[in-house]
């Protein structure tokens, strides 16, 4: 059996804050007190890098520390006036800022050295720019910067002005995470912005061991049925089969896309070009209505696995794959411009490996095209192509043809190394492992009975 690396899942909640109209602002005073300390230490970083780029991660920060907080150990530093403008500064906000400026500075000289070895989209590109002011959040420690009261208040050291003091706010929202009782919870970052206040708490999952049952989920993503789920038995048992196509939202989005070509008609005329960022409101709607519709379909293809207790979710390799139908500005290539398959296949793995699963990708050629009873090639109906005709003239959804062939390269791809591959050769006249079809689990069984 195949067995994936145990791997670090870092995923993280949002717990929604409600604090009071002078909470607010003490809140946003300690997040510009914070970003500006982080201006004054990522130009420290940046000046001393040559000697801090040598060191590990554990010790970079001690070192930056000494540059600029002075102690009963340490009277002298290079940079005292940092301690005189950030007076009673919090040691832990203070470390926090530190990491933020290193992960900064390093960025940037990675990107800058991927620079000047040739490593460019374009020949032609610019160097990359250093920016200090980044929008960043302070990232709170337990016990120094926030202390929680169960789950319905949370005390949080902020700045008024001239001291350092604790406030408790209240906690209006939560999620599922912290109920589970192998995750660890980690620092949480504040964030705070026009429209709300909230938590972001990160958790270290550690997925529970499964016993899965003999079977997969198999998926076949498409344009016209956004998602055709099977769910199919290692000796090729069909047991479950579900169409997810979330059409309202997908009619949402089309509908503020097919306004863009509109407004670009009467802005142009019949020539023209369009000035920078035209109808990037449109544009960041239909991006968001996106992934709502990823995380829609993700969720119904997770939601299957663990109803059956599937042994994994097999999809297509889709990577790098592009779209050759379809005239220039067509209606199709449009459609296939937002076909969200690298999305939808991302979020699924995301949630299942989380649950303990795995993901499987396999070969994509053919898997429509291949009827699965073995029979040959499918004929696709003129008038309606979602339609297929076997030459044994049976007819069947083009998609769950091949959601039915995606499921029998995972099930070889999950067994073949408890198998003979040259028995399958033998049997079918291709390899297994990239052409097969639902028949040769039907073959294979025939041929351990026999």
């Amino acid at each position: 059996m195949l067995t994936n690396k145990p791997t670090k899942i870092i995923r993280t909640d949002k717990w929604m804050l409600n604090p009071t109209t002078e909470q607010r602002m003490l809140l946003s005073q300690t997040i510009k007190v914070y970003r500006r300390i982080c201006r004054y230490l990522v130009g420290i970083v940046f000046t001393h890098w040559p000697e801090l780029g040598k060191l590990s991660s554990e010790e970079q920060t001690p070192r930056v520390e000494g540059l600029m907080h002075a102690s009963a150990k340490r009277p002298e530093v290079k940079y005292p006036q940092i301690n005189r403008v950030f007076h009673k500064f919090p040691s832990y906000y203070r470390r926090a800022a530190i990491s933020f400026a290193i992960g900064q500075v390093s960025s940037y000289m990675t990107r800058y050295r991927d620079w000047q070895a040739g490593n460019r989209k374009r020949r032609d590109a610019k160097p990359p720019r250093f920016n200090p002011n980044a929008g960043c959040y302070p990232t709170l420690y337990q016990g120094q910067c926030y202390k929680l009261h169960g789950l319905d208040a949370i005390d949080i050291k902020v700045f008024t002005g001239s001291d350092w003091v604790w406030t408790t706010v209240q906690i209006t929202g939560l999620r599922q995470r912290h109920e589970i009782a192998g995750n660890k919870m980690l620092s949480p970052s504040l964030i705070l912005n026009a429209k709300s206040c909230h938590l972001s708490v990160p958790f270290d999952c550690k997925p529970p061991k499964r016993k899965p049952n003999k079977n997969v989920v198999a998926v076949d993503l498409g344009i016209n049925t956004t998602a055709t789920v099977t769910v199919v038995t290692f000796d090729g048992t069909v047991i479950h089969r579900e169409f997810i196509h979330p059409g309202r939202d997908i009619d949402r989005r089309d509908k503020r896309l097919k306004s863009v070509s509109t407004r670009a008609s009467q802005t142009m005329g019949k020539g023209g070009n369009l000035h920078k960022g035209f109808c990037s409101n449109t544009y960041r709607k239909c991006r968001n209505i996106n992934q709502q519709i990823s995380h829609i379909v993700s969720k119904g293809i997770v939601q299957i696995a663990q109803q059956f207790n599937s042994d994994a979710i097999v999809f297509e390799n889709l990577k790098g794959w592009k779209a050759r139908g379809g005239r220039k500005r067509s209606h199709l290539r449009q459609r296939f411009h937002g076909w969200l398959k690298a999305m939808i296949r991302d979020f699924t793995e995301m949630k299942w490996r989380e649950l303990g699963g795995k993901v499987i990708d396999v070969v994509a050629a053919y898997t429509s095209k291949l009827a699965y009873d073995g029979s040959g090639t499918v004929k696709r109906d003129s008038k309606n192509y979602a339609l297929a005709t076997f030459p044994s003239g049976k007819r069947i959804n083009a998609d769950l043809n091949g959601a039915y062939n995606i499921a029998a390269r995972g099930i070889l791809k999950l067994t073949r190394r408890n198998d003979s591959e040259d028995r399958f050769s033998q049997s079918s006249g291709r390899s297994p492992r990239s052409w097969a079809c639902l028949c040769d689990l039907w073959t294979r069984d025939s041929l351990r009975l026999a």
